[in-house]
């Protein structure tokens, strides 16, 4: 099952239908989204606005691969459970968000331990097609994995 969420915050309508098109495009029936207030709900899809957190760890527990706005919530739980996790950023010039600090996020993190980056939606689509190639983290990599955890949970609790 492919897991979608976009977080809580905003909505982020170009990751929901990017995601919703190509799974009718490939006749996918195993992708569930967590699609906040989308605008543009989707199509094809199985879909709800939002899920408690026992729901979302539920669902990211299911899944096979993780696609997601690049929160740093949906990253660390991508690679606590070793899911790869396709992410991406929202933009600011496009509205998505205030600031471009998601771009930051997956300029310092994408392309390590399972984390592929999508900069825009032919990118996601290309990686969409690539699903089964794609890395995830793995039981050899899990001491770097542990690392980047620990390291991420306490950037994020650091009040600076």
């Amino acid at each position: 099952m492919i897991f979608v969420t976009v977080g809580g915050q905003l909505p982020f309508d170009r990751l929901v239908h990017t995601v919703d098109q190509w799974a009718m495009n490939e006749g996918r029936e195993d992708v569930f989204a967590q699609i906040g207030d989308s605008q543009r709900p989707p199509g094809h899809i199985q879909w709800e606005r939002f899920l408690s957190p026992t729901e979302f760890q539920a669902k990211a527990s299911e899944s096979d691969i993780m696609i997601a706005h690049a929160g740093m919530g949906s990253i660390l739980t991508a690679l606590e459970l070793r899911k790869p996790i396709v992410v991406m950023p929202r933009r600011a010039h496009l509205r998505e968000h205030r600031n471009d600090h998601q771009w930051a996020t997956v300029n310092r993190l994408g392309g390590n331990v399972g984390i592929a980056m999508a900069s825009d939606e032919e990118e996601l689509v290309a990686l969409l097609e690539r699903l089964p190639e794609l890395p995830s983290p793995t039981e050899k990599r899990s001491h770097e994995c542990a690392q980047l955890i620990d390291f991420l949970r306490h950037a994020m609790s650091d009040p600076e």
